[in-house]
């Protein structure tokens, strides 16, 4: 536990930002998922899921809650497979 008045201030700060991260980071890898699920099966409106799945990455990145890196490196990856699925169907 943190001694000094700034170190426990930095601490509750911290602990708000953890949680309001949390939302932007597990949302886009909700819609990754679903994505992923969708092009294995098959499903039309895939597209649509793995636009929505390109915005959550792009709102995660923009708000610093993940690397605009790893933001692209993500996105470079489902589209590769949304791709690859499409030329195999």
């Amino acid at each position: 536990m943190p001694n000094t008045k700034s170190a426990i201030k930095r601490m509750r700060q911290n602990e708000k930002r953890r949680l309001r991260n949390r939302v932007y980071r597990s949302s886009a890898r909700t819609f990754i998922k679903k994505a992923r699920m969708l092009i294995e099966a098959g499903d039309p409106s895939a597209e649509q899921v793995v636009r929505q799945a390109i915005k959550a990455l792009d709102k995660a990145a923009s708000k610093g809650v993940i690397h605009p890196n790893n933001a692209a490196r993500r996105k470079s990856r489902l589209m590769r497979f949304y791709n690859k699925a499409r030329q195999s169907a």
